[in-house]
């Protein structure tokens, strides 16, 4: 990619400030149907990816992406932890010798979701932040196969993940807690989807900014 990890702090500034602006929306989703927790765990890994962006910047995708993977698996409790963990994880496998593109990016991004999936046991259709990040890492790669710009990709992003959030309300929950509540997990969205959201949002913004 033309962008270089020096847009790492940006992001993580980026992803920070929505998280927190958002915090107490999210943890009334997560406390409907969850633990209640996801936020919090959340912002404690993102501060210890902030403590770490300046060191993260100087480094190529592959090691950064080790970095963050290592960083949160150590900072993040939960499910969430292990899960993005293992993306940023793979996403540092699937990107090491390889061409500093879109091209590689995109196909390493559905790699390192499918470990994810993996990971979770789980897939699109369970209510879970999966039904953010397939529909994105599959849409992501179809654009970048068809040539489209970098600008329309990441509107096209943003709003398969507006959709893949909506679509947990309805959806039964089958993993985690919010398995245990049946039927009554029903009419409520998924606060890991929505948090996948409003990290996509972020990040596609200051991408947008720095590629203008």
């Amino acid at each position: 990619m033309s962008i270089t990890p020096r847009i790492i702090p940006d992001l993580i500034k980026a992803i920070s400030s929505t998280i927190n602006q958002h915090a107490d929306a999210i943890t009334e989703l997560d406390q409907a149907i969850g633990d209640g927790d996801h936020v919090f765990n959340l912002q404690r890994g993102i501060e210890a990816l902030q403590a770490h962006s300046s060191e993260i910047a100087e480094l190529d995708w592959s090691a950064a992406w080790q970095k963050i993977g290592m960083t949160v698996m150590a900072a993040i409790g939960g499910a969430s932890g292990s899960l993005y963990a293992t993306l940023f994880i793979s996403l540092s496998k699937q990107t090491k010798d390889k061409p500093e593109n879109l091209e590689s990016f995109a196909e390493a991004f559905v790699l390192a979701v499918e470990a994810v999936k993996q990971r979770g046991k789980a897939d699109v259709g369970e209510k879970t932040m999966l039904d953010v990040w397939v529909p994105v890492a599959i849409a992501f790669k179809q654009d970048v196969e068809a040539g489209k710009h970098l600008a329309d990709i990441l509107q096209h992003v943003c709003t398969v993940a507006d959709a893949g959030v909506e679509a947990t309300r309805d959806m039964l929950a089958t993993k985690g807690r919010a398995s245990f509540l049946g039927e009554r997990s029903k009419g409520h969205i998924d606060a890991g989807a929505q948090t996948a959201q409003l990290m996509i949002a972020a990040i596609t913004s200051v991408i947008k900014d720095a590629s203008k």
